[in-house]
């Protein structure tokens, strides 16, 4: 058991590995709440824990979701059933390695953060302000990735509308096709018994493509995402030693090592046009996904130039 923990922490610690930091988290939530069920259930207070799963879903009431604020980003890391987290996961593995790899995984978290909080609030509006749902707001609630994982495809989607997934049974498709099935499906159940679920992953497309398309265009919707991760890790980023120096009389000076902070692994400079025709060759040779992270991220630098 200490060996896979050992494994957990050591993925949190490798650089540039935001892509299975967000599976681990959402895996490791799922697993605790696994846990406690068996236990409580057995303990026969189960009460328990279906309070403990009330924290951290999203409520459909606004009055319920004003006494827990916090639910608006908790219930986008729950699951409760296998094959829901079994699906988002792998949704989110398959189209966020395109993310991560021409964007960067800042923008990774920035997609699946915004994706998030979109169908969070495109579900509460729908259940508050739509009549076909008023008589079902109090007992309704909302938890899953689904929303997330939605905006990270489409986001992928709207970048590399050409790029093929090979599925089974179907072989080789576009994934502009897979996106539009999948929003497709989820309009299509927009009335069926988890309605408001279904909604939500239309706000979380819309997202998506929005992101993609201001990016594209100069715009980067994830600034305030970023502000806050680098905040949150400069809490345990540790500090500079400082440094002192003794001048005569005991006058002290003390100053302290100067920081910079590591240029985002999505920052990648502007090339020139040889770079780009190297990468437009290789690419006709070999395909796109033949290319290295970098020269992904190159690609996509030079298509913000016009």
């Amino acid at each position: 058991m200490s060996g896979l923990f050992d494994d957990f922490r050591s993925e949190f610690n490798k650089p540039n590995n935001t892509l299975v930091q967000l599976i681990l988290i959402n895996t490791i939530v799922f697993l605790l709440l696994l846990i406690l069920k068996v236990v409580l259930t057995l303990g026969q207070t189960s009460g328990v824990y279906h309070l403990i799963v009330e924290q951290l879903r999203l409520p459909a009431s606004l009055g319920t979701f004003i006494a827990r604020p916090w639910t608006m980003i908790t219930y986008f890391f729950t699951h409760e059933d296998v094959f829901h987290i079994l699906f988002n996961m792998l949704f989110l593995y398959w189209f966020g390695r395109l993310i991560d790899e021409y964007l960067g995984n800042r923008r990774l978290v920035a997609l699946y953060m915004l994706g998030g909080l979109a169908g969070g609030l495109a579900y509460m509006a729908i259940f508050n302000l739509l009549p076909y749902f008023h008589d079902q707001v109090a007992d309704s609630g909302m938890m899953g990735a689904s929303a997330a994982a939605f905006s990270v495809a489409v986001g992928a989607s709207t970048l590399l509308p050409n790029y093929t997934f090979h599925l089974l049974f179907f072989g080789p498709v576009r994934i502009k096709y897979i996106a539009f099935f999948y929003i497709v499906l989820s309009l299509a159940q927009s009335i069926g018994p988890n309605a408001g679920g279904n909604l939500a992953h239309l706000g979380g497309a819309l997202v998506g493509f929005v992101f993609v398309k201001l990016l594209q265009s100069g715009t980067d919707l994830g600034q305030p995402i970023y502000w806050v991760m680098d905040g949150w890790q400069g809490l345990f980023r540790k500090k500079p030693p400082v440094k002192v120096s003794y001048r005569q009389r005991s006058n002290a000076s003390m100053s302290a090592g100067s920081y910079s902070a590591p240029a985002s692994s999505s920052s990648v400079a502007m090339p020139d046009q040889d770079e780009i025709d190297a990468i437009l060759d290789k690419i006709s040779r070999s395909g796109y996904e033949s290319l290295t992270r970098e020269e992904k991220q190159k690609l996509f630098r030079a298509s913000q130039r016009n």
